[in-house]
């Protein structure tokens, strides 16, 4: 690749420093965010040498490139994540929205609740303590709901006034209406501390003493009950056992890279148990060992960091250390090692099992744009899809999904709502006006491709919204058969380009088309829920616009509303108020 002027004289004043760069294509959006601890050394190698074909993509698209000089490499680590949350670049590997593990808080008050949470505010908080991370919310919402059963702790998130359903089934103490003993609650608490930590022999020895005086006493019942609560626990609490000779709280990672792909693979270890596993393969565009430690800092973005941390050889601890606030190690020897050798060998199998199921899906994708490209004629990277939602003209919405290089961009995703009964043709074009007037009067760039929903008559009520704002995109229409399946593409000029339902095209096409009608028959759901739920409530008598809207941010939904018994809605009204709810809702729904 030919390198610019432009860009042969910035490289000549690359720094020798640590620092952030961040490459740029030519419409000046950021492709990629990288770090390095000598900028001039670590930029320089982009456009010098030979590269796997992913990184050589990337180059290819490389215009210019902008720098962040760091006064020290930590520095640098934090810039780039934070650079990464901000920009979300494409070609940056991305862990931000499904890397949060659920775990289990207690409330550090005395009349604590236990509850499951996934996305941790403040990880030194001193109102709450965490336990996890857990493998999978059902398995953290089971422990919950073992602690609630078996201990009579606190359920509700507010005090009530009065004692509810709870209390009177035995499951709570009652603390809303009466003093409880600080040294019994202190116990509990205890109780469920080592049960979280993974020692439940205590309870489980209570447990199968309280089952065998039932069986004695003829309550097979009863018995059969603490049974399902034993076999629960268990459950729950089977973990692969590593043996350590302490009980430190520590994550292991490692990585294994093979054709332009990396694995990542991550053991969380907890009290000697490994608690959860996280893996990822995706294509890499840097060195591996910055890759890896972006994987790393990204994936502490959302989960709590232990006491220690382990990692191959290569890695660099400082740095992380420093970063994180923590002890970050290469072990050389003993049963360290042997973990991290193990997680080593998992990202490499990982790596075997997943490569061609990643290298397929993206290799399908990057085809697909290929094929559009070609029959438009331009390079398509960029496209908008618009779908409408409605019940006879009422609750009308649309919604609008944004592609790019055939990958959804959820940051782009927009929300319409719309006044009134009109056409679909009427919706289409005032969204359409709505989306691009703005964007022309943002100055933001403009999609490469707008794609309707339709044939001849959406192209052409598109069209004219596009002349009238003079807009600089592609437009497009997906025409259905009679069984309302896509069969082709229309253009501009409406001429209909044939999709072979066997093509990678049609089947990205497919996909966008659902996204982008999942998208907007959610917000339509959410409007009529909502709608419904201030309609019916506001025909009961007490509920006013307060009590209303306290009952839909504790229920969330007209459906829980209704499936809340008197004693739950209680806890947000009065018990009058509770009752008539209750009636009402049972009677009209």
């Amino acid at each position: 690749m030919a390198i610019s002027k432009n860009l042969q004289d910035k490289l000549a004043l690359l720094p020798d420093s640590p620092g952030c760069y961040i490459m740029k294509d030519e419409n000046g959006e950021i492709l990629y965010v990288g770090k390095a601890k000598v900028l001039k050394n670590r930029v320089r190698s982009y456009f010098h040498g030979t590269h796997n074909y992913k990184t050589t993509k990337l180059v290819s698209k490389i215009r210019d490139f902008e720098f962040i000089c760091t006064a020290s490499e930590k520095e640098s680590l934090l810039l780039e994540i934070n650079l990464i949350k901000k920009h979300r670049p494409p070609f940056n590997i991305m862990l931000m929205d499904d890397t949060s593990y659920p775990y289990i808080a207690i409330s550090r008050d005395q009349n604590f609740t236990v509850r499951v949470i996934r996305k941790i505010k403040n990880k030194t908080s001193n109102k709450e303590e965490y336990f996890g991370p857990y493998p999978s919310s059902s398995s953290a919402s089971e422990m919950v709901r073992l602690i609630n059963q078996l201990f009579p702790i606190r359920k509700c998130t507010k005090m009530a006034k009065q004692p509810c359903l709870y209390y009177h089934i035995h499951q709570c103490l009652g603390p809303c209406f009466q003093q409880i003993d600080p040294n019994v609650l202190e116990d509990y608490k205890k109780r469920i501390r080592r049960l979280l930590q993974g020692d439940a022999k205590e309870l489980l020895d209570m447990l199968q003493a309280q089952m065998l005086e039932a069986s004695e006493n003829l309550q097979f019942e009863k018995a059969q009950d603490i049974l399902t609560s034993i076999q629960a626990i268990e459950n729950v609490l089977e973990k692969q056992t590593i043996d350590f000779k302490d009980s430190k709280s520590r994550d292991v990672f490692g990585y294994y890279e093979e054709k332009g792909y990396i694995s990542f693979q991550g053991f969380f270890i907890r009290r000697g148990q490994l608690l959860a596993r996280n893996q990822k393969v995706m294509p890499v565009y840097e060195d591996n060992e910055d890759a890896f430690s972006s994987y790393i800092l990204q994936y502490y973005e959302n989960n709590i960091v232990p006491a220690e941390i382990l990692v191959p050889e290569g890695t660099d601890c400082e740095a992380l250390s420093q970063a994180l606030d923590t002890k970050v190690r290469i072990p050389v020897r003993g049963e360290k090692k042997k973990l991290v050798d193990l997680v080593l060998k998992n990202a490499q199998e990982a790596h075997e099992q997943k490569f061609q199921m990643v290298f397929r899906k993206n290799n399908q994708i990057e085809n697909a744009n290929e094929q559009l490209s070609q029959l438009l004629g331009a390079d398509i990277h960029t496209i908008e899809i618009f779908d409408n939602s409605h019940i006879q003209g009422t609750f009308n919405v649309s919604g609008l999904v944004t592609f790019k290089d055939g990958v959804p961009d959820k940051q782009n995703y927009r929300h319409y709502k719309l006044d009134g009964y009109r056409s679909d043709i009427d919706s289409m074009k005032e969204v359409i006006y709505r989306r691009y007037f703005r964007l022309l009067r943002e100055q933001k760039k403009m999609p490469d491709l707008l794609i309707v929903d339709g044939g001849a008559q959406q192209i052409l009520a598109a069209k004219e919204i596009k002349d009238m704002l003079d807009l600089n995109l592609r437009l497009c229409g997906l025409v259905k058969d009679d069984k309302h399946s896509t069969r082709a593409l229309m253009n501009e000029d409406l001429q209909e380009i044939p999709l072979s339902k066997e093509s990678e095209l049609f089947f990205m096409l497919t996909r966008m088309q659902d996204e982008v009608h999942r998208f907007a028959i959610s917000y339509h759901r959410k409007l009529r829920d909502k709608s419904m739920t201030v309609s019916v409530l506001d025909t009961i008598e007490g509920v006013g616009e307060i009590r209303r809207k306290a009952l839909i941010k504790e229920f969330k939904s007209m459906k829980r509303i209704k499936e809340a018994s008197v004693e739950e809605l209680e806890k947000v009204v009065p018990r009058q108020v509770a009752e008539n709810i209750y009636n009402r809702l049972h009677d009209v729904l």
